[in-house]
Formats: C-alpha cells, sequence, structure tokens
C-alpha cells in the first residue's frame, strides 16, 4: 500500500509541475492585444486554470503525503 502511495505522490507532484510550467509558458505568450482588450482573454482565462490545475494536483499530494504519514506509523 505504501508503494502505491509513494507512486501516486509522485505523479501528483509531477502533475503539479506540468501545470506550473504550463501557465508560466501561456504567460509568457501574452500578447500587448491580450492585455489592452476589454473583457477576459483567452490567455489570461488559459493561465488562471492552469494555476486552478497547479493548486488542485498540490492539494492531492499533500493529502496523499498524510495519509501516507498516518499509514506508515507504527500500532
Amino acid at each position: 500500500m505504501q508503494t502505491v502511495l509513494i507512486i501516486l505522490i509522485v505523479v501528483a507532484a509531477i502533475a503539479a509541475l506540468v501545470s506550473l510550467v504550463r501557465g508560466i509558458v501561456i504567460f509568457l505568450k501574452t500578447s500587448q492585444a491580450d492585455l489592452t482588450g476589454t473583457g477576459p482573454n483567452l490567455s489570461g482565462l488559459r493561465q488562471n486554470k492552469m494555476m486552478w490545475r497547479r493548486i488542485q494536483f498540490q492539494a492531492v499530494a499533500v493529502i496523499l503525503i498524510v495519509l501516507f504519514l498516518l499509514l506508515s506509523r507504527p500500532d
């Protein structure tokens, strides 16, 4: 069970890292037209989506770490 949890923790951490990098790449591709337009733009919406995904994956990783620690305690 602990091996499965470690694998899931690593997968969640990698997913958080990937969504962070994707959000930064989208941020770097933001043009001047995106910044001066009216209302929400596609770039801003994508950035927001990637950052929310990062937060979700980080939360999953933290929950899995807590579960791992609880299960690895000696009885």
